[in-house]
């Protein structure tokens, strides 16, 4: 068996990371609106602004983190490290520049290191969620970390 990889295993119901840049609120609210009875069969959180006006427009239960800006893509690229973060819908502004943009791409690639899916427009979160895998669990496969660190460990000796 090669242990290079490890397998994780995403629940039926998804923990999903709701994100969206100032000028894509509306959008994303309004994607939540009309995705309400899929979404309310799992458990949902965001960043602060986003994640307090889905909850107040839709009420829908959405956990609140800080706002973007202020660490809450960092909080979220945390909880995928935790493997407590299964989806994220990040609504980006493309035609925006953003302060914190660097705090965006770091999210984007933890997403990435960990295997899990993003959806940056309305069409991908769309196929995404409305997917068969959303109500079933799903198994994927991510590198070995902690047997990449004891190999770097060892090779530093």
């Amino acid at each position: 068996m090669n242990d290079d990889y490890i397998t994780m295993t995403l629940g039926k119901q998804k923990n999903i990371a709701l994100i969206a840049h100032d000028g894509m609120k509306p959008a994303l609210i309004q994607w939540c609106e009309d995705n309400k009875d899929i979404l309310s069969k799992h458990f949902l959180c965001g960043t602060g602004t986003t994640a307090r006006m889905i909850a107040d427009r839709t009420n829908l239960p959405v956990r609140a983190y800080n706002s973007g800006p202020l660490g809450g893509d960092q909080q979220i690229g945390a909880k995928i490290v935790e493997g407590k973060i299964d989806l994220v819908i990040f609504f980006s502004d493309p035609f925006t520049a953003q302060p914190h943009d660097p705090d965006v791409k770091a999210l984007l690639r933890i997403a990435s290191v960990y295997d899990i899916p993003i959806a940056n427009t309305r069409a991908t979160a769309d196929f995404m969620i409305k997917s068969a895998l959303m109500d079933t669990e799903y198994e994927h496969k991510i590198i070995n970390f902690d047997k990449q660190v004891r190999e770097r460990a060892e090779n530093l000796k």
